[in-house]
C-alpha cells in the first residue's frame, strides 16, 4: 500500500486491500483525531478496506484570530452568506484527488473508496466527491456542511451525482450549527444527491449510536469483492 511518512496515518488490512476509506479530521485537529476508529465499526477480521487518516496543513485561520493550526481550507466568518475560501477547497481537493490516484495505482478504485470526513474535513469530501469525474463508494459527511454551495450547483457532475451520502449533525452542535446540516441535506437532495440524513442530540462530535449506524452503511458500500 501507499508509503507511510509524516504527513498521513495508515492502517492496513491484515491481508490485500480491495478497498479503501479516506477520513479527513476537522479543524485544528489531525490524521490522529480518527485514526482506531476501524476497531468500532464491526469489520470482520479478514477485512480488505484500507483507512487512511491524511493530517491538513499548517495554515493560519482567519476566524481564529490568524492563529495556525491544521487546516484544509480558511475559514472567514460562520454564517449563510459569509465569503468562503474556494481556493483553498480546490487545493485540498487535488490533495484529495492525489490520495485517490495514488489508490488507483494500487488497484483500488473510486468506486471502492469512500470518503470520510468530520466538519471541516467533511466539507472537503463533499466539495470533492460531488465535482468528481468518477463517482466513489459514497461520502460520509459528519457534523458538517456543504460549501460553496452556489458554486456546486454549477459544477457539480454527473459522477457527483451517483455518489450517495450518508450525514450525520448534532442537535446541539454549537460550532456548525444543525440548521446548516439541514440546509446542505436538503441543497444536496435538489442536487439530485442521494441522501442518508440522521441527527442525534449531540454536540459537536461522534457518539457511539452514531458510529454503529455509520458502520452498518459503510459496510453495505464496500462489501468484501
Amino acid at each position: 500500500m501507499l508509503s507511510n511518512n509524516s504527513l498521513i496515518v495508515i492502517d492496513p488490512p491484515a491481508v490485500k486491500a480491495d478497498s479503501a476509506v479516506i477520513w479527513l479530521h476537522g479543524l485544528g485537529a489531525d490524521g490522529h483525531d480518527f485514526a482506531g476508529i476501524q476497531a468500532s465499526l464491526g469489520l470482520p477480521a479478514d477485512h480488505a478496506i484500507c483507512f487512511l487518516f491524511p493530517h491538513a496543513p499548517l495554515r493560519p485561520v482567519t476566524i481564529n484570530g490568524g492563529y495556525v493550526m491544521r487546516a484544509w481550507y480558511d475559514i472567514y466568518a460562520i454564517g449563510p452568506d459569509s465569503p468562503e475560501d474556494q481556493s483553498g477547497l480546490e487545493v485540498s481537493e487535488q490533495y484529495l484527488l492525489d490520495l485517490v490516484a495514488q489508490l488507483g495505482r494500487e488497484g483500488i478504485p473510486p468506486q471502492r473508496i469512500v470518503l470520510a470526513g468530520f466538519s471541516q474535513g467533511g466539507a472537503v469530501c463533499l466539495f470533492t466527491a460531488l465535482r468528481a469525474s468518477q463517482a466513489f463508494a459514497g461520502v460520509l459527511a459528519l457534523s458538517t456542511y456543504l460549501p460553496t454551495a452556489q458554486h456546486i450547483q454549477s459544477t457539480i457532475s454527473p459522477a457527483g451525482k451517483d455518489t450517495p451520502v450518508w450525514m450525520a449533525h448534532g442537535t446541539w452542535d454549537d460550532v456548525v450549527p444543525f440548521v446548516f446540516g439541514e440546509m446542505s441535506r436538503d441543497r444536496l437532495l435538489t442536487l439530485g444527491v442521494a441522501v442518508d440524513w440522521h441527527s442525534y442530540e449531540m454536540p459537536h462530535t461522534v457518539i457511539a449510536p452514531e458510529i454503529q449506524e455509520l458502520a452498518e452503511w459503510l459496510r453495505g458500500r464496500l462489501p468484501a469483492a
